[in-house]
């Protein structure tokens, strides 16, 4: 199961002995085993239990909210479908020291994941594609230097207690996506800086398109109701950070992806 190889890629991750780990768990209503196979296996990680809908960003809110009532040094965020490299925790913690020392306050650092096959980067630290569209983002990332960046994607982030504190949760407004982008830019304007460390983290593969609303083989009818489902583009979430990120353009941005979607289907396909 991809979740119990997660956790073992956690769990055998090679770190200081002062660094004391401790997993939490949500399991959004999975009917595959994987809650008995995590008991068996990892007895000591928190299971905390959905009925389905969580989905991402709730379900981290979920986790970082239990995790936070033991009053951590430090918050990992980690997705299930990331395996982390061997010593990725010892290098986001020596970057964590280096970069907070040279800046004199507590950063947010993220890890970048490659496609185990491809060696392609698939997840990383973002920055704003422009000035005049800061709500379309680019990931950012190098083999060996550390990057600032200016927002992030959630699969291996590391958050310390000064931040979460000060920022508080993941919001849960947001259905499935943009919470961590979201969670990056307030970062941002508290004054907190991110940034992306060099080098390889984890593996993680892209989400497939097939299924989605960009998979132009299934009608539009089912298309348009994937976009507008919680792992598309859900009208609320988006309205919801448009007008929180967008500036005053933020209506014309809430709008252009719906307009898109439409064009695309009129337009010839090739």
């Amino acid at each position: 199961m991809t979740t119990l190889s997660c956790l073992r890629a956690l769990f055998l991750n090679r770190r200081s002995n002062s660094v004391r780990l401790d997993a939490v768990l949500v399991d959004d209503g999975s009917s595959d085993g994987t809650v008995d196979a995590v008991k068996e296996d990892f007895p000591l990680v928190k299971i905390e239990h959905g009925d389905g809908s969580l989905f991402w960003n709730r379900g981290m809110h979920r986790a970082q909210e239990v995790a936070m009532r033991a009053r951590p040094d430090f918050v990992l965020w980690l997705n299930d479908d990331t395996m982390l490299s061997e010593d990725a925790l010892d290098r986001l913690l020596s970057a964590y020291e280096q970069l907070s020392g040279k800046v004199g306050h507590a950063v947010i650092v993220v890890g970048a994941t490659v496609d185990r096959i491809t060696k392609n980067l698939t997840y990383a630290g973002m920055e704003r594609v422009s000035a005049i569209r800061p709500l379309q983002f680019r990931k950012v990332w190098h083999p060996e230097e550390t990057i600032e960046c200016q927002a992030m994607n959630g699969n291996i982030v590391l958050i310390p207690r000064q931040i979460v504190e000060r920022l508080d949760n993941l919001d849960p407004v947001y259905e499935h996506a943009m919470g961590d982008i979201d969670y990056a830019l307030r970062a941002r304007a508290a004054g907190f800086r991110i940034f992306v460390a060099g080098g390889v983290m984890g593996y993680c593969s892209n989400n497939p398109v097939a299924g989605t609303e960009a998979d132009r083989d299934l009608p539009f009818r089912a298309r348009w109701k994937k976009l507008m489902g919680p792992k598309g583009l859900p009208p609320r979430s988006w309205l919801y950070f448009t007008s929180r990120h967008g500036s005053v353009a933020w209506p014309l941005f809430f709008a252009w992806p719906y307009v898109r979607f439409l064009i695309k289907e009129i337009s010839p396909r090739d």
